[in-house]
């Protein structure tokens, strides 16, 4: 995704910083990472409060491999399908995962 459809996605939040990181890109609201790109799919940050409606709504949630091939679950998960549709969805997957961003500092 280029920069501006990052944005775009993004834009219920207000303004969105965009940094390259793990070969793909950061996305940072307020200071805060709110997604992350991985082989060119944007994933969103959730966590115990807000994975449970991730997952009702069929996404995936990022794992790579670890050492002794385990593997390592992090907190991002897939946008559903429907969100890429319809700004209104995509603004409420959005803003639940700047919501878990602001949890995770706490």
């Amino acid at each position: 995704m280029d920069n501006i459809e990052i944005e775009e996605m993004f834009q219920a939040l207000g303004p969105v910083t965009i940094k390259r990181m793990f070969g793909g890109k950061g996305v940072y609201h307020m200071g805060r990472i709110v997604a992350v790109e991985v082989s060119d799919e944007m994933l969103l940050k959730a966590d115990d409060v807000s994975a449970p409606q991730f997952e009702a709504a069929g996404a995936r949630r990022w794992a790579y491999e670890g050492k002794k091939g385990k593997p390592v679950n992090m907190p991002y998960w897939s946008i559903p399908d429907d969100a890429f549709d319809d700004p209104d969805i995509m603004a409420r997957w959005v803003r639940l995962a700047y919501e878990a961003a602001v949890r995770a500092e706490k």
